[in-house]
């Protein structure tokens, strides 16, 4: 089975196809980041060989286990063309083993160059065609709009960069503009203008970082999916979420990585890291439920 021939025009929108994988399986999104200090530390060659036995070692454990994996493309990427073919097997076996899949690309750009990269990932026919894609919105989240159309029409799904959980992103992302919102906050309220008409919630979501402070951004209209970095290894912990996200996290999909990889390369190993987290978020203590 190829990537692209998975997911068609006629399938389910991504949001309702996300909101199902959740309720199966939890809202924990995995990283799938062959780092080459993690591939070392899994005894692994920081080459070809190495990329590709750590990756899909890690893909069959968590595409198990979770609603939705992260491949990072840039680990892949590379290493070439050899390494997108690597990438391309973790796409086809992490949806073989029931998972949807973020493509963490941040692709952001305008005109035709977009639109190629539209065309490589959320088209139909895509050439690795994900079930949902990361995309920067700093060239105007106008740039965005067709990558947005196209990829609703063919039962897929974006992720929008608004206020991510680098140090460095504040200076730019709470900017204010005339209108005296945070740049963030516009980006926010532009995702949310495409997902309006949907049930249980859109196709358009935002990467919000964990670590962020509490009251930054008012996410009550978004109606779409948070991708939540920074929990686990960058310190944000459940509780965390909760301040930030408020009680229950509904839409919240806290992404880990490092946390779970580092117990490679054993697989049962990192069965256990996939389930504890899974737990805890699971907790209604921890949730505050």
């Amino acid at each position: 089975m190829s990537a692209a021939s998975s997911v068609s025009s006629a399938s389910e929108r991504f949001g309702a196809r996300l909101a199902k994988a959740v309720a199966a399986r939890g809202p924990l999104c995995a990283g799938i980041d062959p780092h080459p200090g993690l591939i070392e530390a899994w005894g692994l060659p920081v080459d070809v060989s190495g990329l590709e036995r750590f990756a899909l070692s890690a893909t069959e454990v968590l595409a198990a286990r979770t609603a939705i994996v992260k491949p990072q493309s840039a680990f892949f990427e590379a290493f070439g063309a050899a390494g997108v073919r690597v990438l391309e097997r973790v796409v086809e076996t992490a949806r073989d083993a029931g998972a949807l899949v973020l493509l963490d690309v941040k692709r952001g750009d305008i005109g035709s160059t977009m639109a190629a990269y539209t065309a490589a990932y959320v088209a139909d026919g895509a050439a690795i065609a994900a079930d949902a894609i990361t995309v920067s919105p700093y060239l105007g989240f106008g740039s965005l709009a067709e990558c947005v159309t196209t990829a609703r029409s063919a039962g897929r799904g974006v992720f929008v960069l608004a206020r991510t959980s680098n140090p460095e992103a504040a200076a730019v992302q709470n900017a204010r503009l005339p209108d005296g919102r945070t740049v963030a906050q516009a980006i926010v309220d532009s995702a949310a203008a495409f997902n309006d008409d949907a049930a249980p919630f859109g196709d358009v979501g935002v990467v919000v970082g964990a670590t962020i402070a509490p009251g930054e951004l008012d996410l009550s209209r978004l109606n779409g999916p948070v991708l939540a970095p920074g929990f686990g290894a960058q310190g944000a912990t459940v509780a965390d979420l909760r301040r930030v996200f408020g009680p229950g996290l509904p839409g919240v999909l806290p992404a880990s990585s490092r946390d779970i990889l580092r117990h490679g390369p054993e697989q049962p190993a990192l069965r256990q890291a996939v389930e504890r987290i899974a737990e805890v978020l699971a907790d209604p203590q921890e949730n505050g439920q």
